[in-house]
Protein backbone atom coordinates (compact mmCIF):
# COMPACT_ATOMS: atom_id res chain seq x y z
CA UNK A 1 0.00 0.00 0.00
CA UNK A 2 1.23 3.72 -1.01
CA UNK A 3 0.91 5.71 1.78
CA UNK A 4 2.15 9.08 0.30
CA UNK A 5 2.20 10.31 -3.37
CA UNK A 6 4.73 12.72 -4.16
CA UNK A 7 4.39 14.48 -7.46
CA UNK A 8 6.18 17.20 -9.19
CA UNK A 9 5.24 19.87 -10.31
CA UNK A 10 7.47 23.44 -11.51
CA UNK A 11 6.60 27.16 -11.42
CA UNK A 12 8.65 30.56 -12.64
CA UNK A 13 10.59 31.76 -9.29
CA UNK A 14 10.47 35.43 -8.38
CA UNK A 15 14.22 35.68 -10.28
CA UNK A 16 12.85 34.25 -13.65
CA UNK A 17 14.20 30.91 -13.07
CA UNK A 18 11.74 27.51 -13.62
CA UNK A 19 12.25 25.41 -9.98
CA UNK A 20 10.18 22.46 -8.71
CA UNK A 21 7.84 21.94 -6.44
CA UNK A 22 7.17 18.57 -4.72
CA UNK A 23 3.76 17.97 -3.41
CA UNK A 24 3.06 15.21 -0.89
CA UNK A 25 -0.43 13.57 -0.96
CA UNK A 26 -2.38 10.97 0.81
CA UNK A 27 -1.45 7.65 -0.78
CA UNK A 28 -5.36 7.26 -2.03
CA UNK A 29 -5.71 10.69 -3.33
CA UNK A 30 -6.16 11.36 -6.61
CA UNK A 31 -8.28 12.31 -9.93
CA UNK A 32 -10.57 9.60 -8.91
CA UNK A 33 -10.67 10.67 -5.31
CA UNK A 34 -10.49 13.75 -4.22
CA UNK A 35 -12.29 15.29 -1.37
CA UNK A 36 -11.50 18.58 -0.47
CA UNK A 37 -8.11 18.55 1.91
CA UNK A 38 -6.04 21.08 3.57
CA UNK A 39 -2.97 22.44 1.98
CA UNK A 40 0.29 22.75 3.99
CA UNK A 41 3.05 25.36 2.25
CA UNK A 42 6.13 24.29 3.51
CA UNK A 43 9.62 26.49 3.12
CA UNK A 44 12.89 24.38 3.54
CA UNK A 45 15.41 25.43 5.62
CA UNK A 46 19.14 26.86 4.41
CA UNK A 47 20.72 24.53 1.95
CA UNK A 48 17.75 22.34 1.87
CA UNK A 49 16.34 20.65 -1.16
CA UNK A 50 12.55 20.19 -1.49
CA UNK A 51 13.72 16.43 -1.32
CA UNK A 52 15.40 16.88 1.80
CA UNK A 53 11.86 18.87 3.32
CA UNK A 54 9.77 16.13 1.50
CA UNK A 55 11.49 13.58 4.26
CA UNK A 56 10.78 15.55 7.04
CA UNK A 57 6.67 14.60 6.53
CA UNK A 58 6.63 10.98 6.65
CA UNK A 59 3.65 9.69 6.36
CA UNK A 60 2.14 11.59 8.21
CA UNK A 61 0.36 13.68 4.86
CA UNK A 62 -1.59 10.50 4.53
CA UNK A 63 -2.75 10.12 8.21
CA UNK A 64 -3.83 13.40 8.30
CA UNK A 65 -5.45 13.76 4.99
CA UNK A 66 -4.03 16.74 3.96
CA UNK A 67 -1.33 17.98 1.01
CA UNK A 68 2.27 19.23 1.33
CA UNK A 69 3.79 21.27 -1.25
CA UNK A 70 7.67 21.41 -0.98
CA UNK A 71 8.69 24.71 -3.09
CA UNK A 72 12.45 24.94 -4.30
CA UNK A 73 12.75 28.27 -3.94
CA UNK A 74 15.33 30.16 -6.61
CA UNK A 75 18.42 28.20 -5.10
CA UNK A 76 18.55 27.04 -1.07
CA UNK A 77 19.56 30.06 0.45
CA UNK A 78 16.46 33.24 -0.02
CA UNK A 79 17.04 33.73 3.52
CA UNK A 80 13.18 35.70 3.27
CA UNK A 81 13.49 37.54 0.31
CA UNK A 82 10.31 39.60 -0.61
CA UNK A 83 10.01 37.55 -3.82
CA UNK A 84 10.24 34.12 -2.07
CA UNK A 85 8.05 35.19 0.51
CA UNK A 86 5.56 36.25 -2.78
CA UNK A 87 5.98 33.02 -4.55
CA UNK A 88 5.14 31.24 -1.24
CA UNK A 89 2.31 33.01 -1.26
CA UNK A 90 1.24 31.73 -4.79
CA UNK A 91 1.73 28.29 -4.05
CA UNK A 92 -2.14 27.25 -3.47
CA UNK A 93 -2.68 29.03 -7.08
CA UNK A 94 -0.09 26.88 -8.30
CA UNK A 95 -0.94 23.52 -7.29
CA UNK A 96 -4.70 24.29 -7.98
CA UNK A 97 -3.36 24.75 -11.62
CA UNK A 98 -0.89 22.45 -12.12
CA UNK A 99 -3.12 19.96 -10.83
CA UNK A 100 -6.55 20.70 -11.07
CA UNK A 101 -8.28 17.88 -9.76
CA UNK A 102 -6.52 18.37 -6.25
CA UNK A 103 -9.36 20.66 -4.29
CA UNK A 104 -7.59 22.85 -1.35
CA UNK A 105 -10.11 22.64 1.89
CA UNK A 106 -11.68 26.41 1.76
CA UNK A 107 -9.96 28.03 4.54
CA UNK A 108 -7.59 25.11 5.37
CA UNK A 109 -4.17 26.79 3.57
CA UNK A 110 -1.17 26.51 6.52
CA UNK A 111 2.22 27.10 6.85
CA UNK A 112 5.27 25.10 8.26
CA UNK A 113 9.15 25.39 8.38
CA UNK A 114 11.91 24.93 10.55
CA UNK A 115 15.24 27.08 10.67
CA UNK A 116 15.02 29.63 7.44
CA UNK A 117 11.86 27.78 6.55
CA UNK A 118 10.09 28.85 9.66
CA UNK A 119 11.90 32.27 9.10
CA UNK A 120 9.64 32.85 5.86
CA UNK A 121 6.65 30.34 7.32
CA UNK A 122 6.32 33.91 9.65
CA UNK A 123 7.22 36.10 7.11
CA UNK A 124 4.60 34.94 4.81
CA UNK A 125 2.11 34.91 7.93
CA UNK A 126 3.20 38.53 8.31
CA UNK A 127 2.62 39.55 5.19
CA UNK A 128 -0.31 36.98 3.81
CA UNK A 129 -2.36 36.68 7.29
CA UNK A 130 -5.56 36.04 5.43
CA UNK A 131 -4.00 33.00 3.05
CA UNK A 132 -3.20 31.19 6.57
CA UNK A 133 -5.39 29.26 8.80
CA UNK A 134 -2.27 28.66 10.95
CA UNK A 135 1.28 28.52 10.93
CA UNK A 136 4.11 26.65 12.73
CA UNK A 137 7.70 27.64 13.19
CA UNK A 138 10.39 25.51 14.24
CA UNK A 139 14.02 27.13 15.69
CA UNK A 140 13.52 30.64 13.04
CA UNK A 141 15.71 32.70 12.22
CA UNK A 142 13.53 36.01 13.64
CA UNK A 143 16.58 39.08 13.40
CA UNK A 144 18.88 38.03 10.40
CA UNK A 145 21.53 40.97 11.36
CA UNK A 146 22.12 38.84 14.37
CA UNK A 147 22.54 35.64 12.27
CA UNK A 148 25.10 37.41 10.38
CA UNK A 149 26.78 38.12 13.05
CA UNK A 150 26.49 35.05 14.49
CA UNK A 151 27.52 33.12 11.13
CA UNK A 152 31.39 33.00 12.40
CA UNK A 153 30.81 30.38 15.07
CA UNK A 154 29.55 28.12 12.59
CA UNK A 155 31.43 25.15 10.24
CA UNK A 156 31.76 27.55 7.20
CA UNK A 157 30.68 30.75 8.85
CA UNK A 158 32.74 32.90 6.77
CA UNK A 159 31.12 31.88 3.39
CA UNK A 160 27.47 31.77 4.85
CA UNK A 161 28.30 35.47 5.89
CA UNK A 162 29.55 36.08 2.44
CA UNK A 163 26.00 34.05 0.97
CA UNK A 164 24.27 36.33 2.84
CA UNK A 165 25.64 39.82 1.81
CA UNK A 166 25.30 38.72 -1.42
CA UNK A 167 21.95 37.36 -0.90
CA UNK A 168 20.45 40.83 0.48
CA UNK A 169 22.97 43.02 -0.87
CA UNK A 170 25.23 44.93 1.45
CA UNK A 171 25.59 44.86 5.36
CA UNK A 172 22.82 45.43 8.20
CA UNK A 173 24.57 48.57 8.82
CA UNK A 174 24.66 49.66 4.61
CA UNK A 175 21.31 48.09 3.85
CA UNK A 176 19.36 48.13 7.42
CA UNK A 177 16.04 48.36 5.60
CA UNK A 178 16.46 45.23 3.81
CA UNK A 179 17.70 43.41 6.41
CA UNK A 180 14.72 44.27 8.61
CA UNK A 181 12.16 43.37 5.35
CA UNK A 182 13.74 39.75 6.31
CA UNK A 183 13.40 39.33 10.40
CA UNK A 184 9.73 38.13 11.43
CA UNK A 185 10.84 40.42 14.76
CA UNK A 186 10.50 43.21 12.33
CA UNK A 187 7.23 42.48 11.80
CA UNK A 188 5.59 40.96 14.89
CA UNK A 189 3.08 43.69 15.25
CA UNK A 190 1.59 42.37 11.97
CA UNK A 191 1.65 38.82 13.63
CA UNK A 192 0.57 39.83 16.68
CA UNK A 193 -2.47 41.54 15.17
CA UNK A 194 -3.26 38.43 12.05
CA UNK A 195 -5.52 36.49 14.34
CA UNK A 196 -3.94 33.39 12.98
CA UNK A 197 -3.21 31.07 15.22
CA UNK A 198 0.70 30.44 15.74
CA UNK A 199 3.02 28.00 17.22
CA UNK A 200 6.76 29.29 17.89
CA UNK A 201 9.24 26.15 19.08
CA UNK A 202 12.15 26.84 20.04
CA UNK A 203 15.17 25.10 21.73
CA UNK A 204 17.65 26.37 24.66
CA UNK A 205 20.59 24.48 23.29
CA UNK A 206 20.15 25.31 19.79
CA UNK A 207 23.70 25.48 18.22
CA UNK A 208 22.57 26.97 14.74
CA UNK A 209 20.64 29.87 15.67
CA UNK A 210 22.09 30.19 18.80
CA UNK A 211 20.55 32.50 22.13
CA UNK A 212 17.21 31.37 20.37
CA UNK A 213 15.65 33.10 23.42
CA UNK A 214 16.82 36.71 21.63
CA UNK A 215 15.28 34.87 18.69
CA UNK A 216 12.08 33.38 18.73
CA UNK A 217 11.50 33.84 22.39
CA UNK A 218 11.75 37.74 22.03
CA UNK A 219 9.47 37.14 18.53
CA UNK A 220 7.14 35.43 21.10
CA UNK A 221 7.36 37.88 23.87
CA UNK A 222 6.89 40.84 21.89
CA UNK A 223 3.86 39.36 20.59
CA UNK A 224 2.14 38.81 24.05
CA UNK A 225 2.83 42.26 24.65
CA UNK A 226 1.54 43.69 21.81
CA UNK A 227 -1.61 41.33 22.05
CA UNK A 228 -2.08 39.34 25.24
CA UNK A 229 -5.06 37.39 23.69
CA UNK A 230 -3.50 36.82 20.47
CA UNK A 231 -3.45 32.77 19.42
CA UNK A 232 0.39 32.05 19.69
CA UNK A 233 1.73 29.33 21.83
CA UNK A 234 5.80 28.77 22.53
CA UNK A 235 7.27 25.02 22.88
CA UNK A 236 10.38 25.62 24.95
CA UNK A 237 12.46 22.51 24.82
CA UNK A 238 16.40 21.13 24.70
CA UNK A 239 16.20 19.30 21.36
CA UNK A 240 19.07 19.63 18.50
CA UNK A 241 18.41 22.61 15.93
CA UNK A 242 15.31 21.70 14.19
CA UNK A 243 15.20 18.00 15.84
CA UNK A 244 11.43 18.09 16.58
CA UNK A 245 10.41 18.43 13.25
CA UNK A 246 10.42 15.11 12.20
CA UNK A 247 7.58 12.48 12.15
CA UNK A 248 9.37 10.47 14.93
CA UNK A 249 9.95 13.20 17.40
CA UNK A 250 7.26 16.41 18.28
CA UNK A 251 6.06 16.93 14.85
CA UNK A 252 2.79 15.12 14.97
CA UNK A 253 1.99 17.14 18.43
CA UNK A 254 2.19 20.57 16.34
CA UNK A 255 -0.06 19.24 13.88
CA UNK A 256 -2.65 17.87 16.28
CA UNK A 257 -2.75 20.60 18.04
CA UNK A 258 -3.24 22.96 14.61
CA UNK A 259 -5.85 20.69 13.92
CA UNK A 260 -4.42 18.48 11.37
CA UNK A 261 -3.82 15.36 12.84
CA UNK A 262 -5.88 13.14 15.31
CA UNK A 263 -3.27 11.78 17.97
CA UNK A 264 -4.90 8.86 20.65
CA UNK A 265 -4.92 10.50 24.90
CA UNK A 266 -1.61 9.78 25.59
CA UNK A 267 0.05 12.45 23.32
CA UNK A 268 1.26 15.41 25.76
CA UNK A 269 3.44 18.08 24.00
CA UNK A 270 4.19 18.57 27.95
CA UNK A 271 6.57 15.64 28.12
CA UNK A 272 10.17 15.17 27.84
CA UNK A 273 10.66 18.80 28.97
CA UNK A 274 9.11 21.13 26.76
CA UNK A 275 7.71 23.97 28.19
CA UNK A 276 3.96 25.15 26.77
CA UNK A 277 3.30 28.80 26.91
CA UNK A 278 0.10 30.13 25.42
Amino acid sequence: MVLVRRLTIDYRTYTGVRRPAIVILPGWYGPRDHPPIPLVISPHGRGITPQGNVRLWGNMPELGRFAVVNPAGPNAYTWGAPGQIADLARMPQLVRHALPWLRIAPRRIYAIGGSMGGQETLLLMAKHPRLLAGAISFDADTNLAARYAAFPGLRRGRWLQQRVLDEVGGTPRARPKAWRARSPIDYAHQLATSGVPLQIWWSTQDKIVVDQASESGLLYRTIKRIAPDAPVTQYVGTWRHTAEMWPTRRMPLALAAMGLLQLGPAADVDRDKTRVAA
